[in-house]
């Protein structure tokens, strides 16, 4: 199933995308009540496959509904506003220099652990969000990933048994201001300016992922190809990273990791190629299986 953040004046609904458009849960919820689905991201999420049924159920009632009522509830993508599609993550997990061949390009040793940095809700953004170009930066890159998202509670895993704490996987484009990036020798700051975390388009649950470390991932700059790899090129796959995590920190539902990006990036240039973005620039993420996301960058008002 493929879940995604409707915005509303309101806030963010939930919504599922089907072949007949997007099922805007709420307004579906007002024509036809059932107390027993779920009505938000979060409580889809903690539901599981149990949820997941809940959801699949109530959406196939409501294709055999009359043609005025599906009319009401289903919308084109294109008439609505996307949020990010894990709206409200308790934490956000990055993983650094995850595939080999971008350590290599950045100079970098190849890693012996995870490593690890954080980033806050104010990043989280929408497909089609505009990101804000900060002020106080002039060396903003992109990074196509995929995100992990936890679905029960994971302490002490094994490797074996991390999978079965996934709910699902979406895409992110985990933007970084490399000069804010490089100042310390911590990340943080280069990573967590507002808008910096667009998410989706699709919050995908894993069984209809697969294998998460055999998915093409995929990054464009106005249409040119930038970054072109596969999953399987991690150094630590989504296995171990859930597992390693854990020994450390117990993971929730609703928490995301982001798993590093593959080499492209504008970083990995030598220093007399490097073009940042700019004002106006579009990047499109796509992630074999998860959909595409797209954002446009504009200077920060």
């Amino acid at each position: 199933m493929k879940l995604v953040t409707i915005q509303t004046e309101t806030g963010p609904q939930l919504g599922i995308a089907t072949n007949e458009g997007i099922l805007q849960l709420d307004k579906a919820l007002g024509l036809l009540p059932d107390s027993a689905v779920p009505r938000t991201t979060e409580e889809a999420i903690a539901g599981g496959t149990t949820a997941i049924g809940k959801l699949s159920a109530y959406a196939a009632r409501l294709s055999e509904q009359p043609a005025e009522t599906k009319a009401a509830v289903w919308a084109a993508p294109s008439d609505l506003v996307f949020g990010p599609c894990v709206p409200n993550p308790g934490k956000i997990i990055c993983v650094g220099l995850n595939y080999r061949k971008h350590a290599e390009e950045t100079n970098a040793p190849i890693p012996q652990y995870p490593i690890l940095f954080n980033k806050f809700n104010n990043t989280l953004n929408g497909h089609l969000g505009d990101v804000p170009l900060p002020k106080v930066s002039s060396k903003v890159d992109y990074e196509a990933e995929l995100v992990i998202v936890i679905g029960s509670p994971a302490k002490y895993v094994s490797k074996e048994a991390a999978l079965n704490h996934v709910f699902g996987y979406c895409a992110v484009n985990d933007v970084s201001a490399r000069d804010l990036q490089l100042r310390t020798q911590q990340w943080l700051l280069g990573k967590s300016c507002d808008g910096f975390s667009p998410l989706g388009p699709y919050l995908v649950t894993a069984d209809e992922v697969g294998d998460p470390n055999q998915l093409e991932i995929k990054l464009t700059l106005n249409g040119e190809v930038r970054q072109h790899s596969n999953t399987s090129d991690m150094i630590f796959y989504v296995d171990e990273i859930v597992s390693y995590i854990s020994q450390h920190m117990t993971l929730h539902p609703g928490d995301i990791i982001l798993t590093g990006t593959p080499e492209g990036v504008v970083l990995g240039l030598p220093e007399d190629q490097q073009v940042w973005l700019k004002d106006g620039d579009v990047v499109t993420v796509e992630i074999e299986r998860l959909g595409t996301l797209t954002n446009r960058f504009v200077n920060e008002a």
